[in-house]
């Protein structure tokens, strides 16, 4: 699939001299939901923004859909809704005048049948005349949201779209995000919530010190770095691992009645079979086993802890 924005040897350096990207390399495909996963101070906002055309990059470049945002920026960030994290809409105003006047920022006729279109997609069209100072903190999340898509971009950057909204509004944002999916739009994506990424991303990117770790597809990532762990429950407590099962490095629990153990998913041996007999050799006895995947948290955790 080809590539709807593209991200080259991107680098920003404050005047402070503070690095915030160290020539960043990414290409985003068309019609995917990319996430990128970060700590704070990673350098999310500041890659978004500088893919945007609000932040002026020290060196390298950016294009969207073949046009450079610095020599070709309107046509560039005409293609390009943005959601920010922070609130700030106009409180007296009416959610429809609110959505409509971004439209004609971007030059665009005024066609309110449209706006209307997009306000019904995002649960608004019984609020079109309320002023905004009347909505939930979700529900201006989704003007934010309308306001980003009034002009009609292929892409759509969400900086932790969710940040606020209890678990019920974020689902529903979940659904929001796969129908723009659906209709074309591709979708980058800042979150601070792992489970966001893993319910409705294609791929994950994870970005720490202004450096891009990965960027893979999510169901290929979780394969080859997650691991699998087994979980141990013994009929009667013990104190110590018997020496005999030093090997395996295996976790002895609080309570001493169970024992964790990790293997690879990916290895030719997972070593299950022979740590099994290898426990009751010892006189330890099985009370039951359970199995647990790696999650994408225990990925991202794992990755910015070797960069950290």
């Amino acid at each position: 699939m080809a590539a709807i924005v593209s991200v080259q040897n991107l680098r920003k350096t404050y005047a402070g001299g503070f690095e915030a990207l160290k020539s960043v390399n990414l290409d985003i495909e068309e019609g995917e939901i990319l996430a990128l996963l970060g700590p704070n101070g990673a350098g999310k906002t500041t890659l978004i923004s500088t893919i945007c055309g609000i932040t002026v990059p020290t060196s390298g470049s950016v294009t969207v859909a073949g046009h450079d945002t610095q020599t070709d920026f309107r046509a560039a960030r005409n293609l390009v809704g943005l959601v920010p994290q922070e609130i700030s809409l106009e409180p007296f105003e009416t959610v429809m005048n609110t959505v409509s006047f971004s439209r004609g920022l971007f030059g665009k006729p005024r066609n309110d049948a449209f706006i209307e279109n997009i306000l019904k997609k995002l649960s608004l069209s019984d609020k079109k005349d309320n002023k905004i100072m009347m909505l939930s903190g979700g529900m201006k999340r989704r003007v934010l949201i309308a306001k980003a898509l009034s002009h009609e971009p292929k892409v759509l950057f969400l900086d932790e779209p969710t940040a606020g909204v209890d678990v019920e509004l974020r689902k529903d944002m979940w659904e929001v995000v796969a129908d723009l999916k659906a209709s074309g739009v591709t979708i980058i994506l800042t979150t601070h919530y792992i489970e966001e990424a893993e319910a409705i991303a294609d791929r994950v990117g994870v970005i720490n010190k202004g450096e891009i770790l990965l960027v893979q597809d999510k169901a290929d990532l979780m394969s080859q770095m997650g691991q699998k762990q087994l979980k141990i429950e013994l009929s009667e407590p013990t104190r110590a691992i018997p020496k005999a099962l030093a090997g395996y490095d295996l976790v002895l629990s609080k309570d001493g009645r169970s024992l964790d153990y990790s293997y690879d998913t990916k290895g030719e041996r997972t070593g299950i079979t022979t740590l099994l007999g290898d426990l009751q050799a010892a006189g330890l006895q099985m009370k039951d086993i359970q199995t647990r995947q790696s999650s994408l948290e225990d990925i991202f955790v794992g990755l910015v802890k070797e960069t950290a």
